[in-house]
């Protein structure tokens, strides 16, 4: 990544490499909460000249470190300071709405040395829509500044009349203060003498305020004890793989750094910089990736759902009754209703994940309890699947856009261009989506068998009932014998948009698929034509539309291939699913700090590595869940907690002979156990068993799976 970006709940600092905040910058840099811009400008200076760039590191999410020093300098010809004479470390962390930035300085110069430090900062408040290029409007204006024994205070009153500011303070008496936001320390050093100032930075929403600021080194301890307490609630992996092992352990950091709490519980936000905010399919899709990890994840993600489920008809935000929302926003555009992401319900397969998630997290923990909260919900989905989803009655769920500033392509491949012909001609609206369809057989399966543990015969049969039409007609209706494949999707005249790509594959974990069409699939899917060696791609080479370069149309993206591996693994496709993993576990040690980016791009490993996606969202939260459904689908655990049994049959990828779990929840206890590779068989040993259910194990396996 050639930007730095930290975040904590709601408040993110997204800088350039040298922790600046540069005005008028490519990447929209800045200091955002709730969609706004509370610092557009924060840049460091010695001397009132740019340090140079030593090291840069954010590697550890929940703090980012850079390391600068000082350029030579002289002034009319004296010397001002020898270049390398100032070590400058900067290190910055969130915590509770406050950005923190400590700032050490450390003189090598072999005698004393004085010189500035100093703060350039500026606010413009800006809505992300507007710093992003999508939108213009109608804006508040800044109504001042308050300067304070050692603070900066900015103020801004929004078109939606809710007031905000942003106020700088720090804990050294500072030289100088100017009108315009420089913030000036003038520091005396000795030889290897060092010297600390901390600034931070408060944003201020409405009458918000936060008067009691805590240090920075009471927040950095509390910040270290929230990440502690995460992994000690997360389920342990621990590999003989290093760069499995490496990525396993940024998926689960990554994650806790996206987690954010709007009030309903914790969940993770689609990805930063751009979308740190709920976010229907992306949320609900890592929830359900993290299952084996930390299963009330999902109960946060559902709950927060929930609360802004679908209540009435409104198009400009194509709403519906029952409908799970796509995206939320909370800036001024949209608080002034100049965009309708309040929330925006634009997709068609945020509301049957919904329901998917739901079910798995109970057959995970056996909270059925929680099936009595969610009851309204879950009636709600059902009824706006079977009649807003499907107006035409044909028993296929489609979508299109009403809302003049919405989304016109509606499931996970947004972008304009993604549904289109073998002819090249892009698809008109109304639209059905294979993988849609899957999602709702896997939903409507899923909730009849929490009805049938709940003695809700008739409701469950009746769920049955449509899920078995719906598995008819879509067999009838996708299937394309000449390339023996599913449609990616129907168009407006039902006819078949039969580009071969990589949606059909996230059917198989709906297991609506016979035998046979299941084998042709899974053949495609691992072909040269869609298999790049790093991943399966998105669309297969040779199609009309294909572009390797393209956002979904020949790119290659994490979670697409997770939902696919699991699916691969839930059919005893296990050779299958892990030649995909062993392609993207690969591709991970190519990329900074081997953290999966959202996508990247479709070229072939002959390249010999992966090509780079050039605007990807890094963290991105699907992404970084893709080694956690790794972990499921090499030891195909695809528990019911309500059968009382657990099964296991293992198949550890290439190079991997040994995988510790500890601590997996399943039902109302936990679960330990190792799994060796021993000769042609992997050996499950027990560690500890508090669950009180039977594990059952399948293990033997053939020597050239692994």
């Amino acid at each position: 990544m050639d930007y730095r970006v930290i975040k904590e709940n709601d408040l993110f600092l997204l800088t350039d490499q040298s922790g600046n905040i540069t005005e008028n910058h490519q990447y929209g840099l800045g200091l955002y909460k709730k969609d706004t811009r509370f610092l557009s400008k924060f840049h460091l200076k010695i001397n009132g000249e740019d340090p140079v760039l030593l090291s840069s590191r954010a590697d550890e999410n929940l703090l980012a470190t850079i390391l600068l020093t000082n350029p030579h300098m002289e002034k009319e010809g004296e010397l001002a300071l020898w270049r390398e004479s100032v070590e400058i470390e900067r290190k910055r962390f969130i915590y509770e709405g406050v950005f923190y930035e400590k700032i050490k300085l450390k003189s090598y110069f072999p005698k004393k040395i004085s010189f500035t430090l100093s703060i350039q900062a500026d606010v413009d408040f800006n809505d992300m829509f507007i710093v992003r290029g999508f939108q213009t409007g109608n804006v508040g204006k800044r109504t001042g500044q308050v300067e304070g024994e050692s603070s900066l205070t900015y103020t801004y009153e929004g078109a939606d009349k809710i007031k905000r500011a942003t106020q700088l303070s720090w804990d050294k008496k500072a030289s100088h203060v100017h009108e315009q936001g420089e913030i000036t320390f003038s520091f005396e050093l000795n030889h290897q003498e060092e010297e600390e100032v901390t600034l931070m930075v408060q944003p201020q929403i409405g009458e918000e305020r936060n008067e009691d600021i805590l240090s920075a080194n009471q927040a950095l301890s509390l910040l270290t004890q929230s990440y502690k307490k995460w992994e000690k609630s997360s389920t342990k992996v621990t590999t003989d793989h290093p760069t499995m092992q490496r990525l396993i352990t940024r998926g689960l950091n990554d994650l806790r750094v996206l987690l954010t709490d709007v009030g309903f519980g914790a969940f993770p936000v689609a990805g930063l910089p751009w979308f740190g905010v709920p976010f229907g399919r992306d949320s609900l899709i890592a929830a359900l990736q993290m299952l084996a990890f930390n299963p009330e994840v999902a109960k946060g993600t559902l709950r927060t759902m929930a609360a802004y489920q679908g209540t009435a008809n409104d198009p400009w935000r194509d709403e519906q009754p029952g409908k799970i929302m796509h995206e939320i926003r909370y800036g001024e555009l949209a608080n002034t209703n100049q965009i309708p992401f309040t929330p925006y319900y634009g997709t068609i397969d945020a509301t049957p994940l919904f329901l998917i998630l739901l079910t798995e997290y109970v057959k995970w923990t056996g909270d059925l309890q929680f099936v009595n909260e969610m009851q309204v919900n879950i009636n709600a989905a059902l009824t706006w699947i079977n009649e807003y989803g499907d107006q035409d009655g044909d028993l296929f769920l489609e979508y299109h856009q009403e809302s003049s500033k919405g989304i016109a392509n509606q499931g996970w491949k947004d972008s304009g261009d993604s549904i289109v012909h073998r002819s090249g001609e892009y698809a008109k609206t109304p639209i059905a989506l294979a993988e849609v369809q899957g999602y709702v057989y896997q939903a409507k399966m899923g909730i009849a068998s929490l009805y049938d543990q709940l003695n809700k015969t008739n409701e469950a049969n009746c769920l049955r009932e449509e899920a078995k039409r719906l598995r008819e007609k879509f067999n009838e209706a996708f299937w394309m014998e000449d390339v023996s494949f599913y449609a990616i999707a129907l168009d407006e005249n039902k006819e078949q948009v039969g580009t071969v790509t990589s949606n059909p594959g996230h059917v198989l974990l709906a297991e609506m698929m016979d035998e046979e069409k299941l084998n042709k699939v899974t053949e495609r899917l691992v072909s040269d034509s869609m298999f790049s060696g790093y991943g399966i791609r998105t669309m297969a080479q040779g199609e009309a539309g294909y572009n390797p370069m393209s956002y979904h149309d020949g790119s290659i993206w994490p979670h697409d291939n997770s939902l696919i591996v699991l699916g691969l693994s839930k059919a005893y496709k296990q050779k299958e699913a892990n030649k995909v993993m062993k392609g993207l576990i690969h591709a991970a040690e190519h990329f900074e700090y081997d953290r999966l980016p959202e996508l990247f791009c479709g070229y072939s490993n002959k390249l010999g590595k992966p090509v780079k996606y050039p605007v990807a969202c890094s963290p991105q939260a699907w992404a970084a869940g893709t080694p956690l459904a790794f972990v499921q689908a090499m030891l195909r655990l695809f528990p019911d907690s309500t059968a009382g049994t657990i099964q296991l049959n293992p198949v550890l990828i290439d190079g991997m002979n040994e995988l510790h779990v500890e601590d997996l929840t399943v039902g109302n206890g936990k679960l330990s156990f190792i799994v060796k590779k021993e000769q042609s068989e992997s050996v499950i040993y027990m560690k500890e068993n508090t669950t009180g259910y039977e594990l059952l194990s399948s293990c033997k396996v053939e020597n050239h799976l692994g």
